[in-house]
This record gives structure tokens, sequence and C-alpha cells, in this order.
């Protein structure tokens, strides 16, 4: 049998880590297929060459700014049961600093509606505080993979997620990458940027969904006892 990642805590911090799980992987399904959804039924929206962020312009764009907020608060607590599991060891601050930094980002980003076409030239004021936030989720997103599997890889209940994380790691800073050659008009990415960032977010709350799965699976296995963990 796996052992628990859970074993010892209070009664308290054991809800917050099954409350994490479970905010985790409603946070992740919600973002991708409210901006899935809304795109499609934007008029004229292109979600090739059109950022997600764009979603909120316009008449509707309340939906997604309430996506922005909606899904931040899920991944913040989320970050939460990370700590609460994660008590000591590898990854156990850092990791969920970064997811709740996320979070908060997320939070912060959404009442602020982006600049057209833009994510790292914003010049509004409303703008730029979206693209500090949106950089900062940017930038949290690759460390957070990289800073847990440190903690996967030598860890048995985590280690088949190990490969999974790392590989979601490389994947966003090459999208990030790349994204940011696409803001250059007149190269032959810039009109698929929107396709880029996509990759980029489908991958990251797909790392969240995983983690957050195995999470709530590890937290209803019986408790063991600390001479029992590997």
């Amino acid at each position: 049998m796996i052992p628990s990642p859970v074993p010892g805590l209070s009664a308290a911090a054991r809800r917050r880590v099954r409350v994490g799980a479970v905010a985790g992987m409603a946070g992740a399904v919600l973002f991708v297929s409210v901006f899935t959804v809304y795109g499609w039924l934007y008029p004229g929206y292109s979600w090739t060459g059109m950022f997600v962020s764009e979603l909120s312009l316009g008449s509707y764009g309340w939906v997604q700014v309430l996506n922005f907020v909606l899904t931040g608060a899920l991944v913040l607590m989320f970050g939460r049961g990370l700590a609460a599991c994660f008590s000591a060891g590898a990854a156990s601050r850092a990791g969920p600093f970064l997811v709740q930094g996320i979070g908060v980002s997320l939070i912060a980003s959404g009442p602020f509606v982006t600049d057209p076409s833009a994510m790292f030239g914003q010049t509004s004021p409303h703008g730029m505080v979206h693209g500090i936030f949106g950089a900062i989720v940017f930038t949290f997103a690759p460390f957070s993979c990289f800073v847990f599997y440190r903690r996967f890889r030598r860890d048995p209940a985590w280690r088949p997620l190990a490969g999974w994380t790392l590989l979601s790691g490389v994947v966003l800073t090459l999208g990030i990458v790349l994204l940011k050659i696409s803001q250059q008009p007149g190269n032959g990415l810039f009109d698929w940027k929107g396709l880029v960032q996509r990759a980029i977010l489908v991958t990251f709350m797909a790392w969240i969904f995983a983690v957050a799965f195995r999470l709530r699976h590890l937290c209803r296995l019986p408790q063991h006892s600390p001479s029992t963990r590997a």
C-alpha cells in the first residue's frame, strides 16, 4: 500500500489538505472550461491569435474577470492544502508559497483588465497592473514544478508524478520563451500567440489537477505510523 503523506496531522490540518485537494481540481477544471467555452461564444474572438485575458474585454468581460478571481481563490486554497501536507522537508516552504502566490496573482489580475493584444507591453494603468500579476503567474508556474520535482522524485508516495512534474516544468519554460518571442509583430508566431499561451495554461492546470487528485487519493488512505513511512 502507498504510504500516506499526511501521518500525524491534526484533524484540522487533514481537513485543510482534503479541501485544498478538491479546490485544486475544481480550479483547474473551472479555469480551462470557462476560457474555452467563452472563447467559442465570444463574437470575433480568435483562440489562436488572442490571449485568454482578452476575454475580459467587452460587455461580457466580467465572465473572465470572475473566472480569474474564482480560480485564484481555489488555487490559493490548494496551496494552503499543500502547505498542510508538506510540513517539512524539500519543497515544504517554497512549493506552497509559489502556488499560493499564483493564486493571489490570479485574484489580483482579474479586476485589472488587460490591454488588447498585449501581455508584456501593457500601457494603460490597469493593463500594467494586470501585466505585473500575469508575469508573476507565468514566472512562478515553471518554478513550482521544478521545486516540487525535488520532493516528488525522493518521496515514494509522489514518485509517480515526478516525471510528469519535470516534463511540465520544461514545457512551461519553453512555452514562456515562445510566448515572449511571439509578442513581436511580423514574426511567424504572432498570429499563434493565443495558442501558445493556451498550451502553457493547459499544461500548468493539468499539473495542478494531477497533484490535487493525487493529494486527495493519498489523504483518503489509512494513516500510518512514522515507522512505516519510506
